[in-house]
């Protein structure tokens, strides 16, 4: 690894741990109340008593950011664990089976992933309700396709394998074949697609939220952050410029550390 994706790498996960420290220690951390309003500061600058300006509402923007990771980092979360849960089950399935079983399967997720994203889960979001649990399940049934191609291709590699075929020719249940033989060389490549799908996960719950359809008021959230902030971008562009950055950089390192991790498990390098 060069210095400067070393550099990189540090700063990733140095800034992730500190926005997941600042989220779990939110009522610690943030000076002032989220949704507290107070007219009489309306559309205030960066100062000591607010430190990055205050919003339309009078509401200290700082503490907003703090409080909106914890949407962001929670869906991300909660998202993902379903999408490997489901994915990868249908995957080993597919690949264990083959044959009509695998064909159907495959068929079901490539009518998901044959949807743009943000459509499909505006759509399932409208089905299930407004709300941040609804977004979670959203989420995690859209991604779950990916998960499921990732560990189907890899267990029809792995399942040739010698070793593995020398398991089953030995009369170890399919279970223990899996659990002991598949699971562990499927795992580095699992968990880098997790940094890469919470990555996009947290920018659909941005998405959603600025539409309205996710984090439900006054709950603060980045992309609600942003709706509120776009008629005022002369006025008070520090509403949208804050939460901006939160959100960009959150994803920046979280590809960061898929590239790191990519980089740590892969034997060529």
């Amino acid at each position: 690894m060069g210095k400067n994706k070393q550099i990189l790498a540090i700063f990733a996960v140095g800034y992730l741990v500190i926005l997941g420290v600042a989220a779990v220690a939110a009522p610690l951390v943030a000076p002032h109340s989220p949704t507290r309003q107070n007219v009489e500061v309306r559309f205030s600058p960066s100062s000591s008593t607010h430190l990055l300006g205050t919003d339309n509402f009078g509401r200290d923007v700082f503490s907003r950011v703090i409080y909106g990771s914890r949407s962001a980092l929670l869906v991300g979360i909660v998202a993902v664990t379903i999408a490997v849960v489901l994915g990868s089950l249908v995957g080993l399935v597919a690949g264990l089976a083959g044959g009509t079983t695998d064909n159907i399967l495959m068929l079901l997720m490539d009518s998901l992933l044959s949807f743009p994203t943000i459509l499909l889960t505006i759509t399932v979001v409208s089905f299930l309700g407004y709300g941040l649990l609804q977004v979670m399940l959203a989420i995690g049934i859209i991604f779950s396709p990916v998960f499921a191609r990732l560990v189907r291709a890899e267990t029809l590699v792995i399942k040739t394998e010698a070793y593995v075929e020398a398991s089953r020719a030995l009369g170890s249940p399919i279970v223990k074949t899996v659990y002991k033989h598949i699971i562990p060389n499927l795992l580095g490549k699992v968990v880098v697609q997790c940094s890469i799908t919470f990555a996009l996960t947290i920018v659909i719950e941005a998405s959603l939220s600025y539409l309205g359809l996710g984090t439900q008021p006054p709950e603060p959230s980045w992309g609600m952050m942003l709706k509120d902030a776009r008629n005022y971008l002369v006025l008070a562009p520090w509403m949208a410029i804050y939460p901006g950055l939160a959100l960009a950089l959150t994803v920046f390192c979280f590809n960061i550390l898929g590239d790191l991790i990519s980089e740590r498990l892969n034997p060529k390098l």
